[in-house]
């Protein structure tokens, strides 16, 4: 017997592909209804709700630049209308730049902090407005601020600041019994994966291989039930022993 979300509304974010289409479909198979958030591939955010209805749950799929507070708005409106009142919100919607710090430009440090921290940042800020008491804040950071790697300095920058995000809000809604925490994947198979560290990634996990996204979303799916009730304002490693 696992977690049963029936009768609760989820939004996940970046839920087109990898760790967040992984999410989206293990909460719906524990019954929750979730809002797919996507940014540009529509075929592909429209696959995952295909997936969910074909086995009898309920999805839509829902674009939008989450860099824009207007456009998290307008998500979280398109939400309640079609699933009501929200309880689960899974900010996971991120981009990956890899360069040295010395050849990073403003406009890579501007773009990579819109991509994964502004838009956490307003897609956390509203569901502190919007969720139910007793929902569940959920943000995806990386286990790579707990390591040293050469250049992903913008990257890790903007999930340390995920990561600082998800701290200060646990205590600002832990009296409506809200729990908010940060999950942090290890090496994943998704295409944010760089080729260059496959192999080295697999050979530092005790178990011999990366992680496949549904490892990481089966974590997400205890923190959004009722077993992840007394966990907030953690940073929960998902990350198969490398970190």
């Amino acid at each position: 017997m696992g977690t049963d979300l029936s009768g609760r509304a989820a939004i996940v974010t970046g839920a087109s592909r990898g760790i967040g289409r992984a999410i989206a479909t293990r909460l719906a198979a524990r019954g929750a209804a979730v809002v797919v958030g996507y940014l540009r591939n529509e075929a592909k955010a429209n696959a995952v709700v295909e997936e969910i209805t074909g086995h009898g749950g309920r999805a839509i799929a829902v674009q939008g630049d989450l860099a824009r507070p207007a456009e998290v708005t307008r998500l979280f409106d398109r939400a309640e209308q079609e699933f009501g009142a929200l309880d689960v919100v899974v900010a996971n919607a991120a981009d990956v730049v890899i360069k040295p710090v010395v050849d990073c430009t403003e406009e890579d440090f501007d773009s990579l902090f819109a991509a994964n921290a502004k838009s956490a940042f307003f897609t956390m800020q509203e569901a502190a407005r919007r969720l139910r008491d007793g929902g569940r804040i959920i943000a995806t950071s990386t286990g790579g601020t707990r390591m040293f790697f050469t250049e992903t300095s913008l990257y890790l920058g903007t999930k340390a600041a995920v990561e600082q995000f998800v701290r200060v809000l646990s205590r600002e809604l832990g009296p409506r019994g809200i729990t908010v925490n940060a999950l942090s994947p290890g090496f994943t198979d998704t295409d944010l994966l760089p080729e260059r560290d496959r192999e080295v990634a697999a050979g530092m996990s005790p178990f011999g291989r990366v992680g496949q996204p549904e490892d990481v979303a089966d974590v997400a799916v205890f923190l959004a039930g009722e077993e992840g009730r007394w966990v907030t304002g953690q940073n929960l490693g998902a990350g198969g022993g490398v970190f």
